[in-house]
């Protein structure tokens, strides 16, 4: 048996705290800080089941709609800024996307810390495409909004007979949203996926979860590695309800299965 040296562990974490905050990485004070360190970026940060750039889609959302610490959110901006593994009109499209799933006050959060993270750069401002250029057809925009849906979800929507339904799901969410090209797909479902997570509303979280595997944007072993990067943030309480759906949903999906309530 190999013994592991918490010495070499520190160091790491203290390494990996750097990169992925964009700045020098204190010397922990406290327990709570030193199991920021020796866990959080040490071991959790350095796993290989999930590429960077998720890992800090997923904590960027959940450090915003947590309501910890602000420095936590100002340092992953600022690390995935600074690193160039998001660029700042892709945060910009991050924060309207996190707006629908959290709500705009959490996504103001985000798009508050962006912009200070980005005059401290020196970066110039984000371009970004209008939410709208054109005048558009009614009618139009909601079967496009029908057909997004069923893009990313992997079956059919609800029909428009609410004003939820109609002039929020189908017409901005799926309609306006989710189509938009300044943030792909798949940086698109880390973000829903902890916003859905955090409404600890289950028929959201279900589909949410199937939608991500049987899309192909997620793989199965992918998403146990969300389970316990939204768990740092979330605590495990949430996300063992996350990792129950995650088991049930990948089941499904490598049965063959659609996604039936």
């Amino acid at each position: 048996m190999s013994l592991l040296d918490p010495a070499q562990r520190s160091a790491r974490g203290l390494a990996i705290q750097a990169e992925v905050t964009g700045q020098p990485a204190p010397a922990p004070a406290t327990l709570l800080e030193e199991s920021w360190r020796d866990f959080v970026f040490a071991e959790v940060w350095s796993r290989p089941g999930l590429d960077r750039r998720a890992r800090y889609l997923i904590s960027l959302a959940s450090a915003a709609m947590c309501n910890g610490q602000a420095g936590y959110l100002d340092g992953y901006v600022r690390g995935a800024l600074a690193s160039g593994t998001l660029s700042l009109a892709e945060l910009r499209e991050g924060a309207l996307h996190l707006a629908v799933y959290g709500g705009w006050s959490r996504g103001a959060e985000l798009d508050r810390v962006t912009t200070g993270v980005a005059v401290e750069l020196g970066l110039p401002p984000a371009q970004t495409a209008p939410l709208r250029a054109d005048p558009w057809d009614p009618a139009e925009r909601s079967e496009h909004g029908a057909q997004e849906f069923i893009k990313a979800m992997t079956f059919g929507g609800p029909p428009p007979v609410t004003p939820y339904f109609d002039a929020g799901i189908r017409n901005f969410v799926f309609g306006e949203m989710w189509c938009r090209e300044g943030l792909d797909q798949r940086s698109r479902r880390w973000m829903t996926l902890v916003g859905v997570a955090e409404s600890a509303a289950d028929i959201p979280i279900r589909t949410h979860v199937h939608a991500a595997m049987a899309s192909g944007n997620c793989q199965p072993a992918e998403m146990q590695e969300f389970v316990l990067q939204y768990a740092i943030h979330a605590g495990w309480p949430k996300a063992s309800v996350v990792q129950g759906a995650v088991i049930e949903m990948s089941r499904k999906v490598a049965a063959g299965l659609p996604f039936d309530g």
